[in-house]
Protein backbone atom coordinates (compact mmCIF):
# COMPACT_ATOMS: atom_id res chain seq x y z
CA UNK A 1 0.00 0.00 0.00
CA UNK A 2 1.19 3.52 -0.74
CA UNK A 3 1.54 5.99 2.10
CA UNK A 4 -0.53 9.12 2.55
CA UNK A 5 0.09 11.86 0.00
CA UNK A 6 2.67 14.47 0.96
CA UNK A 7 1.21 17.76 2.16
CA UNK A 8 4.42 19.72 1.64
CA UNK A 9 5.49 21.68 -1.42
CA UNK A 10 6.96 19.80 -4.38
CA UNK A 11 10.72 19.38 -4.29
CA UNK A 12 11.81 21.19 -7.43
CA UNK A 13 15.39 21.93 -6.41
CA UNK A 14 18.20 19.98 -4.80
CA UNK A 15 19.30 22.42 -2.08
CA UNK A 16 22.39 20.38 -1.19
CA UNK A 17 23.51 20.53 -4.81
CA UNK A 18 22.77 24.24 -4.89
CA UNK A 19 25.05 24.73 -1.88
CA UNK A 20 27.82 22.80 -3.65
CA UNK A 21 27.41 24.94 -6.75
CA UNK A 22 27.66 28.12 -4.65
CA UNK A 23 30.70 26.75 -2.79
CA UNK A 24 32.37 26.06 -6.13
CA UNK A 25 31.49 29.52 -7.42
CA UNK A 26 32.69 31.43 -4.34
CA UNK A 27 36.28 32.02 -5.44
CA UNK A 28 35.31 33.52 -8.79
CA UNK A 29 31.93 35.00 -7.94
CA UNK A 30 33.02 38.64 -8.15
CA UNK A 31 33.97 38.05 -11.78
CA UNK A 32 30.30 37.60 -12.67
CA UNK A 33 28.38 39.39 -9.93
CA UNK A 34 26.89 42.12 -12.15
CA UNK A 35 23.29 40.99 -11.57
CA UNK A 36 23.83 40.70 -7.84
CA UNK A 37 25.30 44.19 -7.68
CA UNK A 38 22.52 45.63 -9.82
CA UNK A 39 19.87 44.14 -7.52
CA UNK A 40 21.74 45.28 -4.41
CA UNK A 41 22.01 48.89 -5.60
CA UNK A 42 18.30 48.90 -6.45
CA UNK A 43 17.34 47.63 -2.99
CA UNK A 44 19.54 50.20 -1.27
CA UNK A 45 17.90 52.93 -3.33
CA UNK A 46 14.45 51.70 -2.28
CA UNK A 47 15.40 52.36 1.34
CA UNK A 48 16.37 55.98 0.69
CA UNK A 49 12.88 57.59 0.73
CA UNK A 50 11.81 55.61 3.82
CA UNK A 51 12.34 57.93 6.76
CA UNK A 52 12.67 55.42 9.58
CA UNK A 53 15.42 53.50 11.32
CA UNK A 54 16.10 49.78 11.06
CA UNK A 55 18.24 48.88 14.10
CA UNK A 56 18.56 45.17 13.24
CA UNK A 57 18.69 43.95 9.65
CA UNK A 58 19.61 40.77 7.79
CA UNK A 59 20.55 40.18 4.18
CA UNK A 60 19.78 36.72 2.81
CA UNK A 61 21.83 35.37 -0.11
CA UNK A 62 24.47 38.00 0.58
CA UNK A 63 27.17 36.22 -1.51
CA UNK A 64 30.10 38.67 -1.80
CA UNK A 65 28.44 41.49 0.12
CA UNK A 66 27.09 43.69 -2.68
CA UNK A 67 24.19 44.99 -0.56
CA UNK A 68 26.41 46.12 2.29
CA UNK A 69 28.64 47.90 -0.20
CA UNK A 70 25.68 49.53 -1.98
CA UNK A 71 24.20 50.58 1.33
CA UNK A 72 27.48 52.19 2.39
CA UNK A 73 27.21 54.50 -0.65
CA UNK A 74 23.55 55.31 0.01
CA UNK A 75 21.95 58.09 2.10
CA UNK A 76 20.03 55.27 3.83
CA UNK A 77 23.22 53.90 5.41
CA UNK A 78 22.78 55.85 8.63
CA UNK A 79 19.29 54.42 9.15
CA UNK A 80 20.34 50.76 9.04
CA UNK A 81 22.06 49.63 12.23
CA UNK A 82 23.40 46.11 12.82
CA UNK A 83 23.44 44.24 9.49
CA UNK A 84 23.86 40.47 9.47
CA UNK A 85 25.02 38.91 6.19
CA UNK A 86 23.63 35.42 5.63
CA UNK A 87 24.20 32.86 2.90
CA UNK A 88 23.67 29.19 2.16
CA UNK A 89 27.37 28.86 1.28
CA UNK A 90 30.09 29.15 3.93
CA UNK A 91 32.84 29.84 1.34
CA UNK A 92 30.80 32.80 0.05
CA UNK A 93 30.93 34.34 3.51
CA UNK A 94 34.49 33.32 4.34
CA UNK A 95 36.09 36.51 3.08
CA UNK A 96 33.48 38.79 4.61
CA UNK A 97 34.09 40.82 7.74
CA UNK A 98 31.42 41.71 10.24
CA UNK A 99 28.49 39.63 11.49
CA UNK A 100 27.57 36.75 9.23
CA UNK A 101 25.76 33.43 9.46
CA UNK A 102 25.47 30.36 7.25
CA UNK A 103 21.83 29.36 6.89
CA UNK A 104 19.24 27.89 4.58
CA UNK A 105 16.56 30.33 3.41
CA UNK A 106 14.05 27.50 3.74
CA UNK A 107 14.76 27.17 7.51
CA UNK A 108 15.47 30.57 9.01
CA UNK A 109 16.92 30.56 12.55
CA UNK A 110 15.74 34.03 13.60
CA UNK A 111 13.40 34.51 16.55
CA UNK A 112 9.88 35.69 15.84
CA UNK A 113 9.53 39.44 15.78
CA UNK A 114 13.29 40.07 16.05
CA UNK A 115 14.19 41.89 12.81
CA UNK A 116 13.43 45.41 11.63
CA UNK A 117 14.53 44.83 8.04
CA UNK A 118 15.11 41.78 5.87
CA UNK A 119 16.46 41.88 2.33
CA UNK A 120 17.05 38.96 -0.01
CA UNK A 121 19.40 39.30 -2.97
CA UNK A 122 18.74 36.95 -5.88
CA UNK A 123 18.24 33.77 -3.88
CA UNK A 124 14.51 33.13 -3.48
CA UNK A 125 14.12 31.61 -6.96
CA UNK A 126 16.04 28.55 -5.70
CA UNK A 127 13.65 27.84 -2.79
CA UNK A 128 11.23 24.96 -3.14
CA UNK A 129 8.45 26.91 -1.42
CA UNK A 130 8.76 30.65 -2.08
CA UNK A 131 5.60 31.49 -0.14
CA UNK A 132 6.79 29.39 2.79
CA UNK A 133 10.15 31.19 2.78
CA UNK A 134 8.35 34.55 2.70
CA UNK A 135 6.13 33.50 5.61
CA UNK A 136 9.27 32.71 7.65
CA UNK A 137 10.68 36.13 6.81
CA UNK A 138 7.43 37.85 7.82
CA UNK A 139 7.37 36.00 11.13
CA UNK A 140 10.98 37.01 11.85
CA UNK A 141 10.14 40.68 11.28
CA UNK A 142 8.82 42.96 13.98
CA UNK A 143 5.35 44.44 13.40
CA UNK A 144 5.68 46.95 10.56
CA UNK A 145 9.11 45.54 9.68
CA UNK A 146 10.17 45.84 6.06
CA UNK A 147 11.05 43.17 3.51
CA UNK A 148 12.72 43.85 0.15
CA UNK A 149 13.61 40.85 -2.00
CA UNK A 150 14.95 40.47 -5.52
CA UNK A 151 14.92 37.21 -7.45
CA UNK A 152 15.18 36.01 -11.03
CA UNK A 153 11.90 35.35 -12.78
CA UNK A 154 9.81 35.85 -15.88
CA UNK A 155 11.63 35.21 -19.15
CA UNK A 156 15.09 34.82 -17.62
CA UNK A 157 17.33 32.80 -19.97
CA UNK A 158 14.51 32.37 -22.47
CA UNK A 159 16.94 32.30 -25.41
CA UNK A 160 19.01 29.52 -23.84
CA UNK A 161 15.91 27.55 -22.91
CA UNK A 162 14.45 27.75 -26.44
CA UNK A 163 17.75 26.80 -28.07
CA UNK A 164 18.29 23.81 -25.77
CA UNK A 165 14.75 22.53 -26.33
CA UNK A 166 15.11 22.80 -30.10
CA UNK A 167 18.52 21.09 -30.10
CA UNK A 168 17.32 18.19 -27.97
CA UNK A 169 14.19 17.78 -30.07
CA UNK A 170 16.40 17.36 -33.13
CA UNK A 171 19.01 15.05 -31.60
CA UNK A 172 17.04 13.10 -29.01
CA UNK A 173 13.55 13.29 -30.46
CA UNK A 174 12.26 15.11 -27.41
CA UNK A 175 13.29 17.59 -24.73
CA UNK A 176 13.44 17.56 -20.95
CA UNK A 177 14.07 20.28 -18.38
CA UNK A 178 17.62 21.59 -18.09
CA UNK A 179 16.90 25.26 -17.28
CA UNK A 180 15.15 25.92 -13.98
CA UNK A 181 11.59 27.30 -14.05
CA UNK A 182 11.05 30.90 -12.98
CA UNK A 183 8.08 32.62 -11.36
CA UNK A 184 5.94 34.77 -13.61
CA UNK A 185 6.00 38.51 -12.90
CA UNK A 186 2.21 38.72 -13.07
CA UNK A 187 1.98 36.43 -10.04
CA UNK A 188 4.78 38.01 -8.00
CA UNK A 189 2.82 40.50 -5.87
CA UNK A 190 0.45 37.67 -5.02
CA UNK A 191 3.32 35.79 -3.40
CA UNK A 192 3.62 38.53 -0.76
CA UNK A 193 -0.14 38.62 -0.23
CA UNK A 194 -0.26 34.87 0.28
CA UNK A 195 2.60 35.19 2.80
CA UNK A 196 0.66 37.77 4.82
CA UNK A 197 2.54 40.97 3.96
CA UNK A 198 0.83 44.35 3.82
CA UNK A 199 1.23 46.88 0.99
CA UNK A 200 2.80 44.40 -1.45
CA UNK A 201 4.59 45.92 -4.44
CA UNK A 202 6.41 44.15 -7.26
CA UNK A 203 8.65 45.64 -9.94
CA UNK A 204 10.42 44.19 -12.95
CA UNK A 205 13.89 45.05 -14.22
CA UNK A 206 14.71 43.42 -17.55
CA UNK A 207 18.43 43.12 -18.30
CA UNK A 208 19.92 41.97 -21.60
CA UNK A 209 23.56 40.88 -21.56
CA UNK A 210 25.39 40.01 -24.77
CA UNK A 211 28.08 37.39 -25.24
CA UNK A 212 30.42 36.28 -28.00
CA UNK A 213 29.29 32.67 -27.61
CA UNK A 214 26.73 30.68 -25.58
CA UNK A 215 29.61 28.92 -23.81
CA UNK A 216 30.61 32.28 -22.33
CA UNK A 217 27.10 32.62 -20.93
CA UNK A 218 27.31 29.15 -19.42
CA UNK A 219 30.67 30.05 -17.86
CA UNK A 220 29.12 33.14 -16.25
CA UNK A 221 26.24 31.07 -14.88
CA UNK A 222 28.79 28.73 -13.28
CA UNK A 223 30.66 31.67 -11.74
CA UNK A 224 27.34 32.99 -10.37
CA UNK A 225 26.39 29.61 -8.91
CA UNK A 226 23.25 29.80 -11.06
CA UNK A 227 23.43 26.55 -13.01
CA UNK A 228 20.46 24.22 -12.78
CA UNK A 229 19.92 22.16 -9.63
CA UNK A 230 16.62 20.56 -10.56
CA UNK A 231 15.81 17.70 -8.21
CA UNK A 232 14.67 15.53 -11.10
CA UNK A 233 17.75 15.22 -13.26
CA UNK A 234 17.46 15.11 -17.02
CA UNK A 235 17.53 11.40 -17.97
CA UNK A 236 20.23 11.93 -20.60
CA UNK A 237 23.57 13.76 -20.26
CA UNK A 238 24.24 17.10 -21.92
CA UNK A 239 26.57 15.95 -24.68
CA UNK A 240 28.98 17.94 -26.83
CA UNK A 241 26.68 17.34 -29.79
CA UNK A 242 23.72 18.87 -27.97
CA UNK A 243 25.80 21.83 -26.81
CA UNK A 244 27.14 22.41 -30.32
CA UNK A 245 23.68 22.29 -31.87
CA UNK A 246 22.32 24.52 -29.08
CA UNK A 247 24.98 27.10 -29.91
CA UNK A 248 24.15 26.96 -33.62
CA UNK A 249 20.44 27.47 -32.97
CA UNK A 250 21.16 30.23 -30.46
CA UNK A 251 23.16 32.13 -33.09
CA UNK A 252 20.65 31.46 -35.88
CA UNK A 253 17.63 32.66 -33.91
CA UNK A 254 18.94 35.40 -31.67
CA UNK A 255 22.36 36.75 -32.70
CA UNK A 256 22.77 40.40 -33.59
CA UNK A 257 26.01 41.91 -34.86
CA UNK A 258 27.81 38.65 -34.13
CA UNK A 259 26.81 38.45 -30.45
CA UNK A 260 24.08 36.52 -28.69
CA UNK A 261 21.76 38.10 -26.08
CA UNK A 262 20.84 36.61 -22.71
CA UNK A 263 17.76 37.94 -20.96
CA UNK A 264 17.61 38.22 -17.18
CA UNK A 265 14.49 39.51 -15.45
CA UNK A 266 14.91 40.69 -11.85
CA UNK A 267 11.66 40.79 -9.90
CA UNK A 268 11.81 42.92 -6.76
CA UNK A 269 9.20 42.55 -4.03
CA UNK A 270 8.54 45.04 -1.24
CA UNK A 271 6.18 44.38 1.65
CA UNK A 272 5.59 45.25 5.30
CA UNK A 273 4.86 42.95 8.19
CA UNK A 274 1.38 43.73 9.56
CA UNK A 275 0.87 45.97 12.56
CA UNK A 276 0.60 44.26 15.93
Amino acid sequence: MSGPPSSGPPRLFDRALHRKRLDRAASGFTGADFLHRRAAVDMAERLEPIMRDFPLAVELSSRAGAFREALAESPAAGRVGFLIEADLSAPMLAARGGPRVVLDEERLPFAAGSLDLAVSTLGLHWTNDVVGALVQIRLALKPEGLFIGAFLGGTTLTELRQSLVAAEAEILGGAGSRVSPFADFADSAGLLQRAGFDQPVSDLDSVTVTYEHPLNLLADLRRMGETSVLAERHPKPLTRAILARTSEIYFDRFAEAGRIPATFEIITLTGWAPKA
